[in-house]
């Protein structure tokens, strides 16, 4: 396959993806609940937005130009893939194939009904991927290896793949700044970083920075809206559980009914949970952005007004050139 062969099926399978109606979306989400009760409608079909999006022509040709891209001798790229989130795997997925390497796939168990639709529906666009991929169950035929999962599995992996090239992905969660000017809409916006995939994702927002004498009054009136997340009963024992260790243990924390929001120094929170932290000053502010760098993939403002960041309601809408933890998939696949 040349490299336009390879662009076309994908932006077929973006075309195709785009086309499905709302009772295909239905069944799709079906398929995912079968293995991961999260993975509902709402999510799902947020998911496949995402990915369609990712496919669009104009924005595969405008990641891929930068790389120059030829021929490469094509090499084992064992993946291991995450499966917090609804065809999460899905761009190491493509930055595989789309490089010319062979991919040895390792599937989340909560993630497999969708992914392997996902590579069904490419191979009946483009049958030569057939001879492209597989899905296994172990790695030790991989020449490389990109692997996602949380801390402690990251020790494994560096561990066990050592001497094979490798990205190994940890554990890392998006911020949210306030600065107490933003509009209702802004807050609802930032809701949705809170709240898209039931906060599973490394893109959600789990912590906020606040100036000194927050009020978070305003956050909760633009995103009453929201209550309905207690409809799913897994979130539901999540915010009750949370809010009786909270309460048991006499910790302060704002409760607006299915959500709980309170002061933290950690910044992985809990579902249902939001953690918040103060700066006195912009200089105060930058230096804990700093601080934790290497532990944030996104950070999120008001209309990304902050240097670095990007603006509310984006975070868990990645371009297919966001690379996670920053690291460039695709310049490591091309230097094997």
């Amino acid at each position: 396959m040349t490299l336009e062969n390879r662009i076309e099926a994908f932006v077929e399978l973006g075309r195709q993806l785009k086309s499905l109606t709302p009772e295909d979306r239905q069944v799709w989400a079906r398929m995912a609940q079968s293995r991961n009760p999260w993975f509902d409608e709402e999510n799902v079909s947020s998911a496949l937005n995402g990915i369609t999006q990712m496919l669009e022509e104009q924005y595969l040709r405008e990641w891929l130009y930068p790389y120059h891209l030829k021929q490469v001798t094509p090499k084992k790229v064992g993946v291991v893939m995450a499966g917090n989130i609804p065809m999460v795997g899905f761009h190491d997925f493509l930055s595989v194939l789309m490089s010319g390497h062979y991919l040895l796939a390792k599937l989340s168990s909560n993630d497999q009904p969708l992914m392997r639709r996902l590579a069904d529906m490419l191979v009946g666009i483009e049958p030569a991927f057939a001879n492209q991929f597989e899905f296994v169950e172990m790695l030790k035929d991989a020449d490389a290896i990109i692997a996602t999962g949380s801390d402690n599995t990251a020790r494994y992996f560096e561990y066990y793949f050592a001497k094979r090239p490798h990205i190994i992905r940890k554990n890392r969660t998006s911020i949210g700044v306030l600065t107490g000017h933003e509009e209702a809409d802004d807050l609802k916006a930032l809701g949705e970083d809170f709240f898209r995939y039931y906060g599973l994702g490394c893109r959600n927002v789990s912590k906020v920075f606040v100036p000194e004498g927050y009020k978070f009054d305003k956050f909760f009136e633009a995103n009453e809206h929201r209550s309905k997340v207690l409809d799913h009963h897994k979130y539901q024992n999540n915010y009750d559980y949370n809010k009786s260790i909270l309460l048991v243990n006499r910790v302060p924390h704002f409760d607006n009914g299915f959500m709980l929001v309170h002061e933290s120094e950690n910044l992985v929170s809990p579902i249902s949970v939001l953690f918040y932290e103060t700066f006195s000053s912009l200089t105060d502010l930058r230096e804990k952005l700093n601080a934790i760098k290497d532990k944030t993939q996104v950070i999120v403002s008001a209309h990304g007004w902050l240097e670095g960041s990007i603006p509310f309601g984006e975070a868990q809408c990645p371009m297919v050139w966001d690379y996670a933890d920053g690291v460039d998939t695709m310049e490591f696949l091309l230097k094997l």
